[in-house]
């Protein structure tokens, strides 16, 4: 499929050609629930926890004598019903992460880069470069193309000055290509892609 280009001035930078591979898939809103779980569990810390019978302070030993006494048999102090002792099947430290086969997570973010492309989200620029770092400019340019909710993803690490321009815009994430992923494509309204971007892309996925 052929789509415009255009520069950061919002003028026509010429047409490129996505293949339909990458960006023609059909949606599959399946797909990108399972990813978007995998990547959120693989965020969890999963540093919650709570002293069990074993870990919490205090002595072992029976707190008096099994019989005689009329009150109900006890073990230890130390035991989940009573006063300061640990916690029965509490939290432990644990990695929430789980598997997902490599071909679905391929398979998801071309879909990710597929439902962009037919929603009329996504947005090819011939560069991304600022002769100053000058943010208000960045933002003057950025509100022209209506990019408020926006994702960048170039091919390397971004130009010096675009970089300084954009770091402090609210809503605006910038991605090399290496780590454009199914999550953060979701998360904003617009995605944009260099032509540098796109053919590593094409690259990477095909």
């Amino acid at each position: 499929m052929k789509v415009k280009v255009i520069n950061l001035e919002n003028k026509a930078a010429g047409d490129i050609e996505l293949a339909e591979e990458v960006f023609g898939l059909a949606p599959r809103a399946d797909l990108l629930q399972r990813m978007v779980k995998f990547q959120l569990a693989g965020r969890r810390a999963g540093t919650h926890k709570t002293k069990d019978v074993s870990e919490v302070s205090g002595t072992g030993a029976k707190p008096f004598a099994q019989k005689g006494t009329g009150r109900a048999r006890q073990g230890q102090k130390r035991a989940p019903h009573q006063r300061g002792g640990g916690v029965a099947h509490g939290p432990v430290l644990r990695s929430h992460a789980h598997s997902l086969p490599k071909k679905v997570r391929k398979l998801a973010l071309k879909t990710a880069l597929s439902a962009k492309q037919a929603e009329g989200k996504l947005v090819i620029v011939d560069a991304l470069t600022s002769a100053d770092a000058k943010t208000k400019l960045m933002a003057s340019k950025f509100k022209a193309l209506g990019w408020d909710s926006t994702l960048i993803i170039d091919a390397g690490e971004p130009e010096a000055n675009f970089a300084l321009s954009t770091r402090n815009l609210p809503r605006v994430d910038i991605l090399p290509e290496s780590g454009a992923n199914v999550y953060d494509i979701l998360r904003r309204d617009t995605l944009v892609l260099t032509k540098s971007a796109v053919e590593s892309l094409e690259a990477r996925l095909k």
